[in-house]
């Protein structure tokens, strides 16, 4: 009988060992492959709900008188708008930043009420890098008009207001947000900058602090060494609640999925061991017999060490499939934003297909080393 024939056989005469042996690989692999089938998609998610807290990045005249900063919420000097280029075309790291947004802001009185109006252009990406936008657009000659302003002036979506002369169209009313932004009004960048005489200038670059940092790299040390060389007459304040909290959570989440498959992994391969040792120890006679017929101690290793590379083969094609269904079927619903980013990863099936059986096998080395170095006369003798 050859040895595939026996492993068959083996296999066949102790079916719920084996079922067992299986059902651990295919916990193993699923979980595995749901995690890495949704962990783009996670990671994506994480990044993005991160990034829409705000910018935390701000960059403003150098002689601002910074009490007064505070106090109404922007710098009442201003700045050229080529700054934004000259930042973009000299960084000496891009990957200090992903976004910038020009931005002209100033207090305006309309019937009584006190507002900001707020120019903004569109955003700037590092040089060969594209993100999605995280502000809106605003067509030259309309407004989005916060909340409060929108209820003190009596505005609604679709209506008009004259500012410096010149009529806008109410583009779109915003939300309530609880914050500042429910005075704000928001404008092209080039209306807002005719409006106040400010051809070609702003008073602040909003931008987007770079996920890619390493712990031990002071971002805004690195910053504001740049602007000193780039833009002298500039500086940067980073928002640190912001800066922090994005921080803290982008590495959570890794640090959770590098914990989690480890011990998912230990665990299996524990199970898969404890499986197999119990198993070589109830069959301590069966194997005395087979040494007594004369197969080699060779033989018998390979018979446990085939088996298990067997079952953890049958365990990984279908812990693939169970995982993949599992990724499809409930990761949509978890990570609404980037679903897209779920697909299923054929690449994986060959991964599992060649480190599961190898990881069984090892799981059953010990057990199966222990059982054929016994002596079949000392094993048959008590039996």
């Amino acid at each position: 009988m050859n040895l595939f024939e026996l492993i068959q056989k083996e296999i066949a005469y102790r079916k719920g060992g084996a079922l067992c042996t299986i059902l651990a690989v295919v916990m193993a692999v699923a979980l595995y492959v749901a995690f890495q089938t949704t962990g783009e998609a996670a990671m994506r998610e994480t990044i993005r709900l991160m990034r829409d807290m705000g910018y935390n990045l701000r960059i403003i005249p150098k002689n601002t008188e910074m009490n007064a900063f505070w106090a109404i919420g922007y710098s009442d000097q201003t700045m050229p708008e080529t700054y934004v280029e000259a930042f973009t075309a000299y960084s000496k790291d891009t990957s200090l930043y992903n976004l910038l947004l020009a931005v002209l802001r100033q207090a305006v009185e309309i019937e009584g009420h006190h507002l900001v109006i707020n120019g903004i252009a569109a955003e700037v990406c590092p040089p060969g890098m594209e993100k999605s936008s995280m502000i809106f657009e605003i067509p030259p000659g309309t407004l989005f008009v916060g909340y409060q302003a929108a209820q003190d002036l009596g505005m609604q979506q679709g209506g008009s207001l004259t500012l410096w002369g010149k009529a806008f169209t109410i583009s779109r009313v915003l939300t309530e947000t609880g914050t500042e932004e429910d005075i704000f009004l928001w404008a092209h960048l080039r209306d807002v900058q005719e409006g106040l005489h400010l051809h070609g200038r702003i008073n602040e670059i909003r931008a987007l602090e770079c996920r890619c940092m390493s712990e031990d790299m002071d971002v805004l040390v690195l910053l504001r060494n740049q602007l000193s060389e780039i833009l002298p007459d500039a500086t940067v304040i980073q928002l640190q609640t912001i800066a922090k909290a994005r921080q803290q959570q982008r590495r959570m989440a890794e640090k959770y999925f590098s914990f989690l498959m480890p011990v998912a992994l230990l665990v299996s391969v524990v199970w898969i061991g404890a499986l197999a040792w119990f198993n070589t120890r109830e069959r301590r006679y069966e194997l005395g017999v087979l040494r007594a017929l004369g197969y080699g101690s060779v033989r018998i290793a390979l018979l446990f060490l085939g088996k298990a590379m067997i079952l953890g083969m049958v365990g990984a094609a279908l812990g693939f499939l169970l995982g993949s269904w599992l990724a499809m079927a409930y990761g949509p619903e978890i990570f609404r934003v980037t679903a897209r980013a779920i697909h299923v990863q054929p690449v994986l099936l060959g991964w599992v297909l060649l480190v599961a059986p190898l990881l069984t096998a090892l799981a059953s080395f010990i057990p199966a080393m222990l059982g054929v170095a016994q002596d079949p006369a000392d094993v048959l003798r008590y039996e």
